[in-house]
């Protein structure tokens, strides 16, 4: 079994930044591709940031620039940073991640969220 969990939200005025982590554990042999996720009130969950085992990354047009994604594989855990919010920044932010387990099964898995909240 396998759990991921997200930390770092809070509220935060515009223009202003925060750091999340996701860490994953348990029977972990490699974690694969990590995702940043998020979902605004009212609106369907849009994938916000990727980051491949190689450090290959990948952000959705309404992120690109301002929020970087990053790993430490050592740590099975992701990081957003995120800069510059703005108050459409606003939702729910959901961390996934598909994991191999020592079985040599692969599931994808996802944390329950931390809520990201910018307003003035």
């Amino acid at each position: 079994q396998v759990q991921l969990v997200e930390s770092g939200g809070g509220l935060v005025q515009p223009g202003g930044s925060l750091r999340l982590s996701c860490a994953a554990s348990g029977s972990i042999f490699r974690v694969h591709s990590m995702r940043w996720y998020r979902q605004a009130p009212g609106k369907e969950r849009e994938l916000a940031a990727s980051i491949f085992s190689d450090g290959t990354t990948n952000y959705a047009d309404s992120v690109k620039g301002r929020f970087t994604i990053s790993r430490d594989n050592a740590k099975n855990t992701a990081y957003l940073q995120m800069n510059s919010l703005k108050p459409e920044d606003t939702a729910l932010y959901y961390c996934n991640a598909y994991v191999e387990l020592w079985t040599g099964t692969t599931r994808n898995y996802w944390g329950q969220g931390t809520q990201v909240t910018v307003s003035s």
